[in-house]
């Protein structure tokens, strides 16, 4: 798995989801005290095992970062969901051209994402995280609380976080990317097609 989030950071760079210093993946395995990040700064297009950064979660959950390790500037995003996580989880966050667009011309993914089966039946997406800084803890905090982590449970496979990018999670790096392939393609889609963010509202639901 470790290798794999390298393989997979590289499609993201491939798709322009990110530029080369973007992005970055986490992994905790199931049970596992050990918790892999990407470095900060690093480019992500050249994303080798030997280069993750390799923290320890202690008993009680705090976690030891190795002397002199640069660990992603989201670590505390990405420490809030895989601290109590029950299975292996992996997270991934990059910056969807698609879906970046259309939360900034107001459409609401979470609702979207209920008119288009292709992405209703196999991904779960959550609201929206408003405006907030990169990096900082309260953009962490609020993508944990978007994706309803609570304790070992989370509620959403992939939240939008404004004017930034998203948030995925799935058990292997990637399961998380194919939520944000999922999300960014009915972006494209809902691009294309012409439609406001209001006309969008009167459209039928999924059941």
């Amino acid at each position: 798995m470790i290798t794999a989030i390298g393989e997979m950071m590289r499609e993201c760079y491939s798709r322009g989801w990110i530029t080369t210093r973007d992005g970055n993946c986490s992994l905790r395995r199931k049970e596992s005290k050990f918790v892999y990040i990407t470095p900060s700064g690093w480019r992500k297009n050249l994303i080798y095992p030997e280069l993750m950064v390799r923290m320890t979660l202690t008993p009680d959950k705090t976690l030891k970062i190795p002397e002199g390790a640069h660990p992603s500037g989201e670590l505390h995003m990405h420490y809030l969901i895989l601290k109590d996580a029950p299975a292996t989880r992996a997270i991934v966050h990059t910056h969807p051209t698609h879906v970046i667009a259309a939360m900034y011309r107001g459409f609401d993914l979470q609702f979207v994402a209920t008119q288009f089966p292709e992405i209703f039946r196999y991904t779960r997406v959550g609201p929206t995280v408003p405006p907030i800084a990169a990096t900082t803890r309260e953009l962490g905090e609020a993508t944990a609380k978007a994706l309803g982590v609570s304790g070992s449970s989370m509620a959403f496979d992939i939240v939008g976080q404004s004017n930034h990018g998203v948030c995925a999670v799935g058990d292997h790096p990637w399961s998380a990317f194919e939520h944000i392939e999922r999300l960014d393609h009915i972006c494209e889609i809902l691009l294309a097609s012409g439609v406001t963010p209001e006309e969008v509202r009167d459209r039928k639901v999924l059941k």
